[in-house]
């Protein structure tokens, strides 16, 4: 019977170190968020801005980061059978309309999410 109870002894200390490791980790990255807080705004971000402003109402590619895909834009928006349009634009926002082959979606884009925006050649 003691061994049973050294047994769960050494697990409950290895499931305390692992969780006093973890909770380091979520300290340590709440530290560099704060540190980065405010710093979204960068010269990309303004052209991208611009961009978006001047092609309201025509049809555009939008290439999102990898962390922030979308699936009608990625399958149907820049694809040859549907199109993206932006209709509106702010600093923090983007309304986007998606014509699938089935239906219009109104979509709201954060523009941090945004890549790149270009210009649509009509195949």
């Amino acid at each position: 019977m003691q061994y049973i109870g050294f047994i769960f002894g050494i697990f409950g200390l290895l499931a305390y170190l692992e969780l006093s490791s973890l909770k380091k980790r979520i300290s340590d990255l709440e530290r560099q968020m704060t540190a980065m807080q405010g710093t979204s705004y960068h010269e990309d971000r303004k052209a991208l801005v611009k961009v978006a402003r001047s092609c309201f109402n025509q049809k555009v590619n939008i290439d999102l980061k990898e962390d922030h895909q979308d699936v009608d834009i990625m399958m149907y928006g820049n694809s040859r059978h549907g199109s993206n349009m932006i209709l509106d634009a702010d600093d923090e926002w983007m309304l986007v309309r998606i014509e699938t082959p089935k239906a219009v979606k109104t979509k709201l884009i954060r523009m941090e999410s945004v890549g790149r925006i270009s210009l649509r050649t009509e195949n």
